[in-house]
């Protein structure tokens, strides 16, 4: 139930027995019991597994038979009554004040850890009826499992009873709003999620199993790792589930998932008592060649570390706390015998653990005794094996853990109890010990900062959680003993950062010296690329030969690879060279074409006293000559290796140029239309348009356009460019416009001189036959347009130097149409047919006559 429904239970308990507080029953369970002024409670699962028990609402519970005496455990109990003792012998900690003791047995259940905690804060003689319920102990040393702690901190949480665990470490137990008053001597699942992940980084593990105990620690803790190594890119192939109440057959079913899976790296986050079953059956089927990861639970616990064990689960690998030799408490514990009057319950358990029997004291059972009927009786001779790990104090843990727990509750005592100090600098007690409250004990406990006898710091931070930091452990077997071999550390740093050390050459590892392999698919070689299996964790695929996939590691933007796609070499540079056979034949038509216009012109220049030189308007004539001889030679700026220059040169000179070239024509064309105007009766427009209104349209109109280029210049000037999206194996060297709208923006003036030349030449298509100027520039112009309303689409779907050769093509083209329209009848005229040659046949006197 939850803390509040709890919380409305004891409100409604307290409103039924009116104004007085009564015991209303209690729970029959085994206890260590040590009276003091101040008592401090105990749970620990000193047995480790509770038999099914019906419950019912109809009857009584009975007593609960618990089995699986755990010598770990109970060590647990006797260093906190071995800490008591030795505050209570402390004149400078508690002086004059005597702590107490009550320890009760939980059986690793989470509902008989709610019976203990129960009669631990409820307990009281039934004679005594007071009119306010006071709490029989301050503070509460428990426990273990992260799922007991979790029922008993949810439960006393809303009365503010301290509770200060030993072995817990899921980390929602820092969750200060849901469990105010719980702490804790060991660090959080939080942060060793973060350290086994590391170490799964370190290694490379990326295909790894993993097992939970069916309780909050292990789901918990492998939901965090999980989280941790899904940033990394690690996969977990299975998840299996155990417990240690779980029938046999559950457990094998594990054990074959283990089996039937190829992972060859298991992480393992279960408490010892919960994983000893499937260890058993592991080592029963002779599993072997797997790498375990271990949690804090289970890594250093002595009953799983042995040598048959080691045949399994040898090379272990793990975390755990700090260790701590404690040699006063091996003293103590060599003291524990049952033929002691003093000597507590449960002894006569440890002794028929230790000794094989079981002791008789006056052939009595000792109370509260789990023997079987079967056990022998001891003699009274028997003596223990002080050899046994159980009295291994040079390298305790959790059982250190134990100790600072006490030590801690005992100083926030201290504090509450002793505040000030008089003239000869003696501690005055400033509170009566019958006015202490767990609430107050609670808020000096999260205040505690001090320096044990073994030289630690022990404090907690505001989620009751103390700094982490953990040792990392490897199973190794020596002399015939199974030994925890400390390889590394792992700690954390106030500004969120953690640090993994490893040395590796003292690692032991399930495979000898050789670091497990733990992948799905083996890392794909060079010239492949990884191909996903359907229906299986990222980590599994195939290995396909790469083929410009985003997942294959690709070459630098001027390299490519090779055909065996396993190394980059440097990508070839393509342009339109003068070497190659299209720059050859493109440079040999512009130069064809250049001299031809040279020709023409010294024709013209020769016969410039002929009618049909007079005819045409020399002027005129001569500019488009001009005009045609760049505009061939443009092209040349157009083949060879791109520069800044031949870029800025190559659009510009061809804009200008045909821009010249056409307003020459469109004046040509205006020539001929008010020419023929002009024979009408009455007209008088070719004397409104002579040389110098000619000169002022073609140098106007070509003004424009320098305009332009000048602006594309300075804004956004033409540049060397290296293509890489049309060839993965070329770079192209290609000149990059700057402006495509400057670049269009040439290309549609040039357009609208060449439509306003075809609508003028149209019109003047009547003209007669022998003066047919007209006809020609309204040929050539029909060409022109032709070309370039090719060109465009051409242009832009034409890839790499291709590009260039349409752009030349297109201006070798319009060029040609020009002078072979306009000029080619002429020089026909002039050097074939010079009878034409003549004013009266230009006139149209002569018998019309067809070239």
């Amino acid at each position: 139930m939850g803390s509040s429904n709890i919380f409305l239970f004891f409100s409604l308990l307290f409103m039924h027995t009116g104004s007085t507080c009564q015991l209303r029953g209690k729970f029959e369970m085994p206890n260590i019991f040590k009276a003091g002024e101040i008592m401090i409670g105990g749970i620990f699962p000193i047995f480790n597994k509770q038999e099914n028990v019906i419950a019912s609402f109809e009857r009584k519970m009975r007593m609960i038979n618990c089995t699986g005496f755990d010598l770990r455990a109970f060590r647990w109990t006797q260093v906190m009554m071995f800490a008591i003792d030795e505050i209570n012998q402390d004149e400078g900690l508690l002086p004059n004040i005597s702590l107490g003791y009550k320890i009760m047995d939980s059986c690793a259940s989470p509902s008989n850890v709610l019976r203990a905690a129960f009669t631990l804060v409820s307990e009281q003689k039934e004679e005594e009826f007071t009119t306010q319920c006071h709490l029989p102990l301050t503070a509460l040393v428990a426990e273990s499992g992260s799922s007991q702690s979790l029922a008993v901190a949810g439960t006393l949480g809303p009365f503010r009873v301290p509770m200060v665990s030993y072995f817990s470490t899921c980390a929602c137990l820092s969750d200060r709003r849901k469990y105010p008053s719980f702490f804790r001597t060991l660090p959080s699942d939080y942060y060793q999620a973060k350290a086994l992940a590391s170490l799964v980084k370190r290694y490379g593990w990326t295909w790894i199993g993993a097992l939970q105990s069916d309780n909050d620690y292990g789901k918990n803790g492998i939901s965090a790792f999980s989280k941790e190594v899904e940033k990394m890119g690690v996969c977990i192939a299975f998840v299996g589930t155990i417990l240690r109440t779980y029938p046999e057959s559950k457990i094998i079913e594990v054990v074959e998932l283990i089996k039937q899976s190829t992972v060859k790296v298991i992480l393992a986050f279960v408490p010892e008592g919960d994983l000893y079953p499937l260890m058993r059956e592991t080592v029963k089927q002779n599993i072997t060649g797997i790498q375990w990861i271990a949690s804090e639970a289970w890594v250093t616990a002595a009953r799983p570390s042995t040598p048959e064990m080691f045949k399994s689960f040898g090379g272990t690998v793990g975390f755990v706390v700090r260790k701590m030799a404690m040699p006063k408490l091996g003293t103590y514990l060599k003291n524990i015998s049952p033929y002691f009057p003093s000597q507590s319950t449960f002894v006569s358990d440890f002794w028929e653990t230790m000794v094989g029997c079981k002791p008789c004291l006056n052939c009595e059972r000792l109370p509260f005794a789990n023997v079987t009927l079967n056990s022998q009786m001891c003699t009274g001779e028997e003596k223990l094996n002080y050899t046994d790990k159980f009295f291994d104090v040079t390298q305790v843990r959790v059982t250190y853990n134990v100790y600072q727990a006490v030590y801690a509750i005992a100083h926030a005592i201290h504090k509450l109890l002793f505040c000030q100090r008089d003239k000869n600098n003696v501690l005055r007690q400033c509170l009566n010990v019958s006015q202490i409250t767990p609430k107050l004990v609670s808020d000096h406990l999260q205040r505690v900062n001090f320096v044990d006898e073994y030289g630690e710091n022990v404090f907690f931070d505001e989620n009751g959680d103390p700094p982490a930091s953990y040792e990392v452990i490897n199973w190794q077997l020596r002399d015939g003993e199974v030994q925890h071999v400390i390889v590394g550390y792992f700690s954390t740093s106030t500004d969120e950062t953690y640090k993994l050390t490893v040395k590796e050459d003292n690692i032991h590892w399930n495979t000898g010296n050789l670091i497990p392999k733990a992948v799905c698919s083996d890392t794909c070689p060079n010239g492949t690329r990884k191909a996903q299996i359907k229906g299986r964790p990222v980590c599994c695929f195939d290995c396909i030969p790469c083929a410009d996939a985003a997942d294959c590691i690709l070459c630098p933007e001027e390299y490519w690879s090779n055909e065996r796609r396993d190394k980059c070499v440097m990508k070839m540079t393509e342009f339109l060279s003068y070497t190659e056979t299209m720059g050859i034949i493109l440079t040999a038509l512009s130069l064809f074409g250049a001299s031809l216009s040279v020709a023409t012109m010294i024709i013209f220049i020769r016969f410039r006293e002929t009618p049909i030189v007079k005819a045409n308007n020399s002027e005129l004539s001569s500019l488009l000559l001009v005009s045609l001889f760049f505009c061939f030679l443009c092209p040349l700026t157009f083949i060879g290796e791109p520069t800044v220059w031949s870029c800025m040169l190559r659009h510009t000179a061809f804009g200008v140029t045909f821009a010249l070239c056409i307003s020459c024509v469109l004046g040509k064309t205006i020539v001929v239309v008010t020419a023929f105007r002009a024979t009408l009766p009455g007209n008088k427009l070719a004397g409104k348009f002579g040389p110098v209104q000619q000169r002022v349209i073609v140098f106007s109109c070509t003004a424009i356009q320098i305009v332009i280029c000048v602006l594309w210049l300075i804004i956004s000037p033409p540049f060397p460019d290296k293509a890489l999206k049309y060839n993965n194996k070329k770079i192209i060297l290609e000149c990059n416009t700057g402006s495509d709208i400057a670049f269009y923006a040439v290309l549609g003036y040039i357009g609208i001189l060449s439509a306003i030349c075809s609508i003028l030449a149209f019109l003047a298509r009547k003209l007669p036959d022998n003066f047919n100027e007209a006809k020609f520039i309204s040929f050539s112009m029909l060409i022109f347009c032709a070309v370039w309303a090719t060109f465009l689409p051409a242009y832009i779907s034409s890839p790499g130097k291709y590009t260039v050769a349409v752009e030349i093509f297109a201006i070798l083209s319009s060029a040609f149409g020009l002078l072979l329209c306009i000029f080619v009848p002429k020089c026909y005229i002039i050097l074939i047919k010079p009878e034409r040659n003549t004013k009266k046949h230009l006139m149209g006197k002569f018998q019309k006559t067809s070239l």
